[in-house]
């Protein structure tokens, strides 16, 4: 694997990108969440659509004001994981911010033959690739234009965009005590 960035080397693309900051996203969980006052306060019951709107969401906002997309397709086990139970959750307050994070279940991604890798694709130009730990430790990241990588990057968002079922929709799908 090519060397590894700290994540706070590409966070500038968040704002710099053109028109559309795209993800993959198909952990079954990430320490960074379950390391934060936010998984604590999902433990505890309390409702994080409700949370007032931080970095991320006011960047969103502003990004998307300005006539940009922020997409995102989660892969999703059946029973969904804790992790991902999470992220369902506290995703609704990125799609109130204006991001359209949509959800496929990983029977579907895995027949799509789909990576089980989490990525960025900025303006289908720039991928993002990110390394984690068996246990969800961010490592780090890779960035690549190379055009191989570029094209792989477009086909799984193409496959996996056309098969995800928006956030509202799929969570109507997800029993509650699941």
């Amino acid at each position: 694997m090519a060397d590894l960035l700290p994540f706070t080397e590409v966070a500038h693309l968040f704002q710099d990108f053109e028109h559309t900051a795209w993800r993959l996203e198909s952990q079954q969980g990430y320490a960074s969440d379950r390391e934060s006052p936010k998984w604590t306060r999902w433990k505890a019951g309390q409702d994080l659509l409700a949370e007032p709107a931080d970095e991320w969401r006011l960047n969103v906002a502003k990004q998307v004001a300005l006539g940009k997309r922020f997409e995102r397709v989660r892969v999703v086990d059946a029973p969904p994981t804790e992790g991902q139970r999470f992220l369902l959750a506290s995703g609704l307050g990125n799609v109130a911010a204006g991001e359209d994070i949509r959800n496929l279940d990983r029977l579907t991604a895995a027949r799509l033959r789909l990576p089980v890798e989490d990525f960025w694709l900025f303006d289908s130009r720039l991928v993002v690739r990110f390394a984690f730990t068996e246990a969800g430790e961010m490592r780090g990241v890779t960035t690549t234009e190379a055009p191989e990588d570029v094209l792989r990057a477009c086909q799984i968002r193409d496959a996996a965009w056309h098969h995800a079922v928006r956030t509202a929709e799929y969570q109507s799908r997800v029993p509650s005590d699941a």
